[in-house]
């Protein structure tokens, strides 16, 4: 960009952009300030007690120990979990979003993307990301149910495990359970839930039939709940992931479920398509009918159940979306 624009306009853009991500400052702040705590742990033992490191903290656990991080050994804060694991995690969805929104800030400046949806829908990117990061049912409330079931012992013991690297079938496993416990759950919110929940959950996020990128988690705190907390307790409930796994998992997903919203095409479309990933495209199609296209990053269950429209058969739409 620096390259391409003139300097004064790249440092005002540069500007704007950075304006936009503060509201994100705080979250990144959550993530670190608990690692901060680990790594200075000797510093708080010798002020208070050379006996009682907070990684040597040790209580009666369900879990096995030692648990190992190469040659570290990392232990229970008394009798929570150690949070390094959470707070790596919701740093590594942090990051996932903050390159996602530096590559649409790319794609919203550059002129001549195929737009799926002819309409305009103008708006300024600082706005865009500020609406983004502030949603109370995105962001804030997904760090709440990361920090609950972690801090209280409720995921499964091998998610708190160090030990082990990333097994790409297990992220495998996470994203497809995740998607059709998702598909399950969003079809039941459009017609087994009955219309009044319909109504107080999902219907406020339908209001965009033009969805942009920042969208995605623009809806209800009972939609995020219903849709996409009660799938990621059940999917970490059957698939037993590492810390790393986990961490794998969430940001990409997160990541993906906000690139669907997108109002252009993404370049991998084409692939994505032919593999029956889901594309930006295949979700506005859901976003403009209600009634097709129930699944987020896969196509697979819509296409199994009858419920898949191509986004082809969507006479609103541009061409070669």
């Amino acid at each position: 960009l620096l390259l391409l624009n003139p300097l004064a306009a790249s440092m005002a853009a540069a500007r704007s952009l950075l304006g936009a991500l503060m509201p994100g400052a705080a979250a990144a702040a959550a993530a670190w300030l608990p690692m901060a705590a680990i790594f200075t742990a000797d510093t708080v033992s010798a002020l208070f007690s050379a006996q009682s490191s907070v990684l040597g903290a040790q209580a009666e656990s369900r879990c096995p120990e030692p648990n190992l991080w190469g040659q570290w050994e990392v232990h229970r804060w008394g009798k929570w979990p150690n949070p390094l694991g959470l707070s790596l995690g919701i740093l590594a969805a942090f990051v996932g979003q903050v390159l996602v929104i530096l590559y649409h800030y790319v794609r919203f400046n550059t002129p001549g993307l195929l737009r799926i949806q002819p309409d305009p829908r103008p708006y300024t990117f600082a706005e865009g990301v500020q609406t983004h990061l502030q949603q109370p049912g995105g962001i804030a409330m997904l760090v709440v149910y990361l920090s609950a079931t972690w801090m209280f012992d409720l995921m499964p013991c091998s998610y708190y495990r160090f030990d082990g690297g990333v097994r790409l079938w297990i992220v495998a496993a996470q994203m497809i359970s995740q998607d059709a416990l998702q598909y399950a759950m969003h079809w039941l919110e459009h017609k087994g839930f009955g219309a009044e929940f319909y109504k107080r959950s999902h219907k406020p996020h339908h209001r965009f039939t033009n969805p942009r990128l920042f969208d995605a988690f623009n809806g209800s705190l009972g939609d995020t709940f219903a849709m996409i907390l009660v799938p990621l307790f059940v999917t970490a409930q059957l698939v037993h992931a590492n810390v790393w796994e986990y961490m794998a998992f969430g940001a990409t997903w997160a990541a993906w479920l906000v690139l669907i919203h997108s109002e252009t095409a993404h370049p991998w479309d084409p692939l994505f398509r032919r593999l029956g990933l889901g594309t930006a495209a295949d979700h506005h199609v859901h976003h403009k009918t209600f009634i097709y296209n129930y699944g987020h990053i896969l196509m697979w269950w819509d296409r199994l159940l009858g419920t898949y429209k191509a986004p082809s058969d969507v006479g609103q739409f541009n061409k070669g979306v």
